[in-house]
């Protein structure tokens, strides 16, 4: 009995959630609504039932499923842009204390190997140091630098170079 009344209280408050239009909320409520709906989906237990409750890492409309910050040339600095991402993965890193990233690091092909993997470093490490202003601890976050190792685009010009200048977060385990 407890299992269906959580079960239909669950589904009442998730169908009120999507009743809302999240472009009239302010980001900070989209963001706390992503919070509440991933610890709701952890407090969970099964019915037999399929979930109604996504994994918000691969639900394609939460901030978690984004997973990479882009950089300008030579720069490490977060752009304004990912601060909202960045925070939401790290409010997901406090509320789960067994959850753990990697920070990697990587750079269009333009420049010496040394120095790509140094900038590379330096993208990594800002995240990284956003998330710890954010509370998360060292223990849950490794960076590594791939330099130009590992691109994800393979032309040779800017709009391949762009996509080369990132950061991604990747869970382990995924």
């Amino acid at each position: 009995m407890k299992k269906v009344l959580l079960s239909t209280l669950l589904v009442s408050l998730l169908a009120a959630c999507a009743g809302q239009d999240v472009k009239d909320q302010p980001q900070a409520a989209v963001e706390d609504r992503a919070a509440a709906q991933t610890q709701a989906g952890a407090d969970a237990k099964p019915t037999g039932q399929q979930s109604v409750t996504a994994n918000p890492l691969k639900d394609p409309s939460n901030i978690l499923s984004k997973r990479s910050v882009y950089y300008d040339l030579d720069k490490s600095d977060v752009k304004a842009e990912y601060k909202p991402m960045v925070e939401a993965h790290s409010k997901y890193l406090t509320s789960h204390k067994d959850a753990k990233v990697a920070v990697q690091g990587n750079t269009d092909e333009r420049g010496s190997h040394e120095y790509n993997i140094a900038l590379g470093n330096r993208r990594a490490d800002s995240v990284k140091n956003m998330m710890n202003v954010y509370g998360v601890p060292n223990s849950q976050i490794e960076t590594v630098s791939f330099g130009e190792e590992k691109p994800r685009a393979t032309c040779h010009d800017e709009s391949c170079w762009k996509e080369n200048r990132r950061s991604d977060i990747v869970y382990q385990g995924e």
